[in-house]
């Protein structure tokens, strides 16, 4: 059974609405993501982490919609898509090279093993958009991949494109043993903008704000992986003394959008031409990066007479 303590993002309030902040943790949304794919281990642990911290920054951010976050670079895994929807629906997928995976790793002397991600991926940016669909504005903020881990990728997009005092810290769990179950997690604080007639002072306020973040650090990940836990039982632990206000909580699924409607429409706006390169013995196939889903397609299905 899901376990109820997974698979939901908590919003929350400290110091009397000073900072905002976000805990998450995915389990059973990963595993059936994973579980759709045959990537490495080291690939896997990629997917997992990114897929958390989508699911953190959409949270951060009112849509209705979809929330993408993608990364485009020059590593051994040189693009990751992660797809959040308004209401809780997520999907994730991974391109990468495997000689290159196996030749990098080996030169580490790491094969096989979980590294950093921003190890896999190497050179390039992170962007992150936001669909509202027809008649409204795309929103897209980018940032380079720069940082030892993908935290460190993460904060710098806050500090330079959206000017927040963000602190962030993620977790990553993997298969141990007997278990087949992946776990990521992840926290986050944000100073909220100061109201008028609520000025304090500078030191004050820098003092409080340490405060808070060596609380966050505080965090264990036996805590975050702890199954009888509750977000609500770790915040309590962390920001008991903090005037915590604990807003609400979003839960999360796996779900694709894929259908053979929607990739038969896709396939009729190609050239009888392109449709003819792609036939193999009067069919035509296709696989769903996301979720690993065949379709078929007789040739008649497609091409314009």
């Amino acid at each position: 059974m899901p376990n109820k303590n997974f698979d939901n993002c908590v919003s929350f309030f400290i110091d009397n609405g000073a900072y905002q902040g976000r805990f998450i943790r995915l389990n059973e949304v990963l595993d059936t993501i994973i579980n759709k794919h045959s990537y490495p281990l080291p690939v896997s642990a990629v997917v997992a982490e990114t897929t958390v911290l989508a699911a953190m920054l959409a949270s951060t951010l009112k849509y209705d919609g979809l929330f993408t976050l993608q990364t485009q670079s020059n590593g051994p895994v040189p693009m990751v898509v992660i797809d959040v929807t308004s209401d809780g629906k997520i999907r994730s997928c991974a391109r990468f090279d495997e000689e290159r995976l196996n030749a990098g790793q080996k030169l580490r002397k790491t094969l096989g093993q979980i590294e950093p991600t921003p190890h896999l991926l190497g050179g390039g940016h992170l962007a992150f958009t936001v669909d509202q669909g027809k008649n409204t504005e795309l929103y897209q903020g980018v940032v380079d991949l720069q940082g030892k881990t993908l935290s460190e990728c993460a904060l710098r997009y806050f500090k330079q494109s959206e000017q927040i005092d963000t602190a962030l810290k993620l977790f990553l769990h993997a298969p141990q043993g007997e278990s087949k179950s992946w776990i990521a997690g992840g926290i986050m604080l944000q100073k909220m903008p100061t109201k008028g007639g609520n000025e304090v002072d500078q030191e004050t306020a820098e003092e409080a704000w340490n405060e808070a973040k060596i609380f966050m650090e505080s965090l264990s990940e036996d805590e975050v992986f702890d199954a009888n836990l509750s977000s609500e039982d770790i915040l309590h632990r962390l920001f008991h003394g903090n005037n915590l206000n604990i807003q609400q909580s979003k839960n999360y699924q796996f779900s694709c959008r894929c259908s053979r409607e929607k990739l038969l429409q896709t396939l009729s706006t190609f050239s009888n031409e392109d449709i003819n390169g792609m036939v193999e013995d009067g069919k035509i196939s296709a696989t769903c990066h996301f979720c690993s889903e065949q379709y078929c397609f007789d040739k008649s299905e497609i091409i314009k007479q």
